[in-house]
């Protein structure tokens, strides 16, 4: 067995294996766009799955080439929805920011409520004007 033999049949090997994950990848994309489209009705979506698992390797090519454009805008929607939605998650958990002047009133509040010590009072006071 000649060394080039070898080397050609790994370099065969490793294209066939990028092939078939990129269709896997390309598969799920699909199956998850189609059941992402709410104006696709229920039997339409059925007939897609009927031909992605029949004539797989077709149905796949035909739906980007016909439906790729929808695709990537249902894509672009649900990424947006998803950032929306942990910006509105990250405003949540960390509050709404207080002013200085707010903060300070805050803690005179509690200094004249004697739930705080002066030190206490002046070291808030300190970081709220920083």
């Amino acid at each position: 067995m000649d060394f080039w033999d070898n080397f050609w049949d790994v370099i065969w090997w490793f294209f066939w294996c990028f092939v078939f994950v990129s269709y896997l990848f390309a598969l799920f994309g699909v199956i998850t766009d189609l059941f992402r489209d709410r104006f696709l009705s229920g039997w339409w979506k059925a007939v897609w799955i009927f031909f992605l698992i029949f004539v797989p390797f077709l149905t796949v090519l035909i739906y980007l080439i016909a439906r790729g454009r929808s695709m990537a805008e249902r894509s672009r929607e649900a990424a947006h929805a998803q950032a929306e939605a942990t910006e509105a998650y990250i405003r949540q958990t960390a509050g709404t920011s207080a002013s200085a002047a707010d903060e300070i009133a805050k803690a005179q509040e509690l200094l004249d409520r004697q739930l705080i010590r002066p030190d206490e009072f002046e070291r808030i006071k300190a970081k709220a004007l920083a």
